[in-house]
């Protein structure tokens, strides 16, 4: 603590992003990178604009990015909306900031899930954002008649995370029937791994005004490095945070993130590839581990939620870290006994799989 720090700086509890360990040979399956890699349409279109960095590199990116936003326009075409229902921003998490201080900073408190993305109580500590929390049902599950009292906003992730389950598109509708007066933010970081057909809930931003929702590039279009995000909602949501932008900052992303995103938006194929892969292996790990005894959560994310009834979850994340393979554990109440594993390659889930089956004694 330092005298200079101002009053608000005293009060904060920053947010504890996943570790990025600097160890050899690591089987990482803490943080929910894609453990393939992006689009090659991506990766070429940043080197040629890279290639072109004399001319524009010296230049401020476009404010708008709106190569970008027709990107996405293009990529959800059946859904027709237009580039003015869409924000772009650096990385999901910067997004998420503007929905806080933008649509979610009134007199009334706004709803989350008491298990959730441990970001947004952050936030709202952040911009003086009075929240309550909702309790998740005995199974993880968001119940949505649980929100419908007065509220300041609702922000749900859906899948949630760390559990991984996945709302309906069904009760997101209701969810939204029931809140009309206030905004719902609905954040689908892992939205793409939630099964054949993507339950996105931007089918359904044109009939609901008070409807956000805030994604991301870094899971399913493996550019975590890259630091990309946005929202489709309404225009008039969409202008409240391009006001909060602009009175933040005005080039949020550079020329090679505009490029490489608006270039991995258009590469469907890839996208579908990746994704059935990781929905693939998450199938076979889950079976693999409830063959060892543990319980694990019916996941629509990229990664899975796992206990095991007879040994500690701090321990054994702890064996799984001596065997150079590192997992999330939270010490939290209620999920202490859990840990949030990462799908990685197959490769790397059966030496993990090797490696809990050792542990166990199996």
């Amino acid at each position: 603590m330092s005298q200079y720090w101002s009053s608000l700086v005293h009060r904060l509890t920053p947010y504890v992003p996943g570790e990025q360990p600097k160890l050899p040979n690591l089987v990482k399956l803490n943080t929910n990178e894609n453990p393939y890699p992006p689009s090659p349409h991506a990766v070429a279109a940043m080197q040629e604009e890279l290639g072109a960095a004399g001319a524009t590199l010296r230049l401020y990116p476009d404010p708008n990015a709106d190569r970008l936003k027709d990107a996405i326009v293009a990529h959800f075409v059946e859904f027709s909306i237009t580039p003015t229902q869409v924000f772009v921003g650096n990385g999901s998490d910067e997004v998420l900031a503007h929905a806080f201080m933008a649509l979610l900073k009134h007199e009334t408190p706004i709803l989350l899930p008491d298990i959730s993305y441990s970001f947004y109580p952050v936030y709202c500590g952040l911009y003086g954002v009075e929240h309550v929390a909702i309790p998740l049902g005995e199974n993880f599950e968001v119940r949505v008649d649980d929100y419908a009292r007065k509220n300041g906003g609702i922000v749900v992730a859906n899948p949630n995370a760390p559990t991984g389950l996945l709302l309906p598109l069904a009760e997101i509708e209701r969810l939204l029937a029931a809140n009309r007066q206030s905004v719902v933010v609905i954040d689908e970081a892992y939205i793409d791994f939630g099964g054949q057909v993507i339950p996105t809930a931007i089918a359904l931003v044109n009939r609901y005004p008070n409807l956000l929702v805030i994604r991301t590039l870094s899971k399913s279009h493996s550019l975590a490095g890259l630091r990309v995000g946005y929202a489709v909602g309404n225009s008039l949501l969409i202008e409240a945070l391009e006001r909060v932008k602009n009175s933040f900052n005005s080039y949020p992303l550079d020329r090679l993130a505009i490029a490489g995103a608006a270039a991995a938006m258009a590469d469907k194929e890839h996208l579908e590839k990746t994704r059935l892969a990781v929905m693939n292996s998450r199938a076979e790990l889950t079976a693999n581990l409830e063959g060892l005894g543990f319980e694990v959560l019916p996941s629509a994310a990229n990664f899975i939620f796992t206990r095991h009834a007879q040994h500690d979850a701090a321990q054994l994340a702890a064996e799984l870290r001596q065997r150079q393979i590192i997992v999330r554990h939270f010490k939290l109440p209620r999920i202490d006994q859990h840990l949030r594993i990462t799908i990685g390659t197959d490769a790397q889930c059966q030496v993990l799989v090797g490696a809990l089956r050792e542990i166990l004694g199996q």
